[in-house]
C-alpha cells in the first residue's frame, strides 16, 4: 500500500557538529564532540545519528562543523556511510543559528522539508511520526521534546510536612526541547546570519503559531551527551537496554 505521507517528508538533513565540547574535556581535548565514543559501541556519536537518519529515510546530511573539522572530516571519508553526506566549515563561529543557515544553504533539495540534529544527541525514535505531526499542524518548525531526568533524587511529601517516599532520578515534570527538528523549506530564510535562532527565531514563529512541539514518545531513548558522566550513564542505560 502506498503511503500518502511519504513525499513529504524529508530527504536530507543537518548535523550541527561545530560546538567546541568544553564541557567533555579531556575526550574533546583532541576531537569535536560528535567524534566521542560512545563506551561500549565502537562508534563516535555521528556514527550512530547517521545510521538513525538513514534509517528514517535520509540520504542526504549536511555537517557544519567547526572545531577540530579536520578530525571530523577525516572519519567521514573513511568510514562506511549510509548517507551521502556533505561537509561544510565555519571559518568562525557563526552561532547555532548562523550555522544552521550556512548548512543549509549547502542542502540538495532547497524546496524540500529537512530535518536538523544537535550533534551531541543520542537518540532513536520516529523521524517519520514527526515529520507527519509537523505537517499535520502546518508549522514551519517542529522541535522534539523530552523530559529528561533529574540527576539528583527526589523526595514526596504530604500536606502535613512528612516525607512519604523517595524517588531516584525522577524525569523533568517540564518538556525541553531535545534537540532534533523538522524545518519546512521557508524556515532558512528566517534563520540569522549570526547568532542563536532559539533567541529570534524560534520566539518570532511561536508568537505566529506557526513552532510545534513534537513529544518524544515514552519509552524512546534520547540523552544529550554534554559531559563526561553522561557518556557513562549513556553506557549503562544502552547496556541495560540491550544495544
Amino acid at each position: 500500500m502506498t503511503d500518502p505521507n511519504a513525499a513529504s517528508r524529508p530527504v536530507q538533513a543537518v548535523i550541527l557538529a561545530g560546538g567546541q565540547g568544553s564541557r567533555l574535556r579531556p575526550y574533546t581535548d583532541d576531537r569535536p564532540k560528535p567524534m566521542v565514543e560512545i563506551p561500549g559501541t565502537g562508534t563516535p556519536i555521528i556514527g550512530h545519528q547517521l545510521t538513525w537518519l538513514a534509517e528514517e529515510g535520509v540520504t542526504d546530511v549536511v555537517v557544519s562543523c567547526g572545531h577540530l573539522a579536520e578530525v571530523l572530516q577525516e572519519w567521514l571519508d573513511s568510514a562506511d556511510l549510509p548517507v551521502r553526506v556533505t561537509t561544510v566549515v565555519e571559518k568562525e563561529p557563526l552561532g547555532r543559528g548562523g550555522g544552521l543557515k550556512h548548512a543549509a544553504a549547502r542542502l540538495p533539495h532547497p524546496n524540500r522539508s529537512w530535518y536538523a540534529t544537535n550533534g551531541d544527541i543520542w537518540t532513536r525514535f520516529s523521524l517519520r511520526d514527526m515529520a507527519d505531526f509537523h505537517t499535520e499542524r502546518d508549522a514551519i518548525a517542529t522541535l522534539a521534546l523530552a523530559r529528561p531526568r533529574i540527576p539528583w533524587g527526589a523526595v514526596q511529601t504530604d500536606g502535613f510536612g512528612h516525607i512519604t517516599d523517595f524517588i531516584e532520578a525522577p524525569p523533568t515534570t517540564y518538556e525541553v526541547n531535545a534537540g532534533v527538528y523538522v524545518f519546512s523549506p521557508e524556515f532558512a530564510a528566517l534563520l540569522p546570519e549570526r547568532g542563536d535562532h532559539e533567541r529570534t527565531t524560534f520566539p518570532h514563529l511561536a508568537r505566529e503559531h506557526r513552532l510545534a512541539g513534537f513529544p518524544i514518545p515514552q519509552g524512546a531513548y534520547w540523552r544529550a551527551i554534554d559531559t563526561a558522566k553522561d557518556l557513562t550513564e549513556a553506557a549503562k542505560e544502552l547496556a541495560a537496554l540491550g544495544r
